[in-house]
């Protein structure tokens, strides 16, 4: 990063950046960590030699703090996959049940904001689709930070709510349902397109109501990819050469569309499916009545803290979820 010219070339830099970021996020806890270990040492024998009770009271207490750090830097271990340090998409979807769902899902993505704000990651709104009278049916963001999918992707399935709804006149109790998906942030798709060899151009005249020129004029273009033998084609400029840059246009977002629709079926295999948001398929529950609690019934992790929770205090439920994991896939090897 230090070389002259390294800023010249902006994407080339941007990836560099984020390559040096997921590094640090695996380095920089451990030396932090060995150097607290030393200083604890040190200072646990000098409370020993000179019999100070408040030093050693001290140094009690910093051993407690190191054995938290200690216990979060086992959960990198855990984050291992290709994917796991990678930014995510991250999206909520109301299930079934109108407003109450609706409403739900936006508890839900309030109280995943405030997880994100908590961890310090950055949130890019990329599509949002309201409820017809509260709420939201349907949020999609961009997640960015040190792994923020190895984290999230712990939270992907079905969301449920129970309690008194606030939209029943008479008060009465309603199951709501919301989900959440998470899938890795991709490298950009660059297509290239070699149009000499790949690509079979026909002009024609244009046909249909038009102008004089466009009628009795071949300007017309058809491009057909031969590899894949999608075809598109421009007749609506006077002239050929802006049908024809109008129709490499088109093609080129017609091999983008392919490409990425390769690529989330690839992406799909990461999450398995989530089945339909409804009852018997939430990997956790909210429940505010008759009684306070949320539980995972992936780990069994639950807290009677519900409003903790809704506030984004998330890290212990996903901290659980990953040492499921882990253990799950120790037991496959074993």
């Amino acid at each position: 990063m230090g070389r002259s010219g390294f800023w010249d070339d902006a994407e080339r830099a941007r990836k560099v950046v984020s390559e040096l970021r997921g590094l640090k996020a695996l380095v920089d806890p451990v030396e932090q960590l060995l150097a607290r270990a030393d200083d604890l040492r040190v200072l646990y024998e000098l409370a020993v030699e000179e019999s100070d009770e408040p030093t050693l009271d001290e140094a009690v207490a910093e051993a407690e703090r190191v054995a938290k750090a200690l216990d979060h830097l086992e959960l990198m271990t855990f984050l291992s996959g290709p994917n796991d340090a990678k930014n995510c998409y991250f999206s909520i979807q109301a299930g079934a049940g109108g407003t109450e769902s609706c409403d739900w899902a936006e508890m839900l993505l309030r109280m995943y904001l405030r997880y994100f704000e908590r961890n310090d990651y950055g949130v890019q709104e990329l599509s949002r689709k309201d409820g017809e009278e509260a709420g939201v049916q349907s949020v999609s963001l961009l997640v960015s930070g040190g792994y923020a999918y190895g984290y999230l992707s712990c939270e992907t399935g079905v969301h449920r709510l129970v309690r008194i709804s606030p939209f029943d006149a008479q008060s009465r109790r309603h199951t709501s349902f919301a989900s959440v998906d998470v899938l890795p942030e991709a490298e950009d798709i660059e297509i290239e397109i070699d149009w000499a060899t790949d690509v079979r151009e026909e002009q024609f005249r244009a046909g249909g109501a038009g102008g004089q020129h466009v009628n009795k004029t071949s300007s017309a273009i058809r491009l057909t990819h031969e590899s894949t033998g999608i075809v598109v084609q421009c007749q609506n400029e006077r002239s050929q050469h802006q049908n024809r840059a109008t129709a490499r246009k088109m093609l080129q977002s017609r091999l983008h569309r392919l490409e990425e629709q390769k690529r989330d079926a690839e992406l799909a295999k990461l999450y398995g499916e989530k089945g339909e948001i409804a009852w018997g398929n939430q990997i956790r529950s909210y429940v505010l009545q008759p009684y306070q609690m949320v539980k995972d019934h992936r780990t069994a992790h639950e807290t009677g803290n519900t409003q903790a929770v809704l506030d984004g205090d998330l890290q212990p439920f996903i901290e659980a979820e990953l040492r499921r994991r882990a253990s799950a896939r120790a037991a496959k090897q074993s």
